[in-house]
């Protein structure tokens, strides 16, 4: 037991040292939030693939940006989560957030031609967690279910569906934390 616990420490220790976007809390329904997320900066990339083909090479050119391959060859902290905009079922945009210590100006352009840095108003945004494998299939289900309660609340959506994800890919599924995040017109 004190070995389960010990892992479950560090897991949580790890989880805390990276940073996540602040938000406002604008209310707390049952099984969701509504979240004021204001504006950010992104590193972001277009990948015209499936779901899973498109959250692994979005990740992969997002990251070689902060990893150096920008011109500056500097390192930036990795942030959570990593978000998978759906554009549609072949079209995503892979987001990063950037490190709250940077603005547009000093962040470095990335080596890549494919991968942007912007000023991005995320806003009013619904949130629904779960846990385990972001799939798409499992995306899918929870996304079914959040738009049902969204509609029985009369919360009209404004813009694209976000798959959330917050972990490594070494995490295992108990400890996983993932998000449907929906902006909402919501006042």
């Amino acid at each position: 037991m004190t070995f389960l616990l010990n892992i479950m420490l560090m897991i949580a220790a790890t989880a805390q040292s990276i940073e996540t976007p602040k938000y406002l809390l604008i209310q707390k329904f049952e099984k969701f939030e509504i979240r004021d997320y204001g504006t950010v900066i992104t590193a972001k990339t277009m990948v015209n693939s499936d779901f899973r083909t498109s959250t692994y090479t979005g990740f992969r050119r997002v990251a070689n940006f902060i990893f150096g391959g920008n011109d500056q060859e500097e390192k930036i902290a990795m942030t959570a989560p990593v978000i998978t905009q759906m554009k549609s079922s072949q079209s995503h945009i892979v987001h990063f957030v950037m490190p709250s210590k940077y603005s547009l100006e000093s962040l470095p352009n990335p080596n890549l031609k494919n991968v942007e840095i912007e000023k991005e108003e995320l806003g009013i945004i619904a949130a629904m967690r779960f846990g385990g494998w972001a799939t798409e299939k499992r995306s899918n289900r929870y996304i079914e279910t959040f738009l049902k309660q969204l509609q029985e609340k009369n919360i009209d959506i404004v813009g694209d569906i976000r798959v959330a994800q917050y972990n490594g890919p070494t995490t295992i599924p108990p400890f996983r934390k993932n998000e449907i995040l929906i902006p909402v017109d919501y006042k």
